[in-house]
């Protein structure tokens, strides 16, 4: 978890923290996000986050997520459409479709859905992005294929 603190700049992302929805929390709506943002609360409606997104394990999303770096350690309800890794921790659940290029579940980590990936834009070396279902991914980190 070291990775989502911190200020590692090596992929240009500022990485600035610019806020959190604490324990208790209840958002409905859709919430825009410019900076890492953490979430331990409920929101049911949509989230676009330009940079990093923790979910906590308290935290309940029932609708979209698109962001660029994703970690669930709480509950999703719905898709998940991510630019970058989106990573299911040991008590995270995803209930819904996740779109990315790079995927990690920890074991204990839950994906009741289908996983889309695609290659990302430093491997795809001008072939066109495609999405390939993928299924029984447990406990490693998978790349789309290059």
């Amino acid at each position: 978890m070291g990775k989502w603190l911190g200020q590692n700049k090596s992929n240009g992302a500022s990485e600035e923290w610019i806020g959190f929805l604490d324990d208790g929390v209840k958002l409905e709506g859709t919430l825009e996000l410019a900076g890492t943002f953490r979430i331990d609360g409920r929101i049911k409606g949509t989230v676009k986050a330009n940079e990093r997104l923790h979910l906590g394990e308290n935290s309940f999303v029932e609708g979209e997520i698109e962001g660029s770096e994703i970690s669930v350690a709480g509950k999703v309800k719905g898709d998940i459409h991510c630019t970058g890794r989106v990573a299911i921790l040991a008590s995270g659940v995803v209930e819904g479709d996740v779109h990315t290029s790079s995927l990690v579940i920890e074991p204990g980590g839950v994906l009741d859905g289908r996983c889309h990936m695609r290659r990302d834009s430093r491997s795809s070396a001008g072939v066109p992005s495609e999405e390939e279902p993928t299924a029984g991914l447990v406990a490693q980190e998978i790349h789309a294929a290059e």
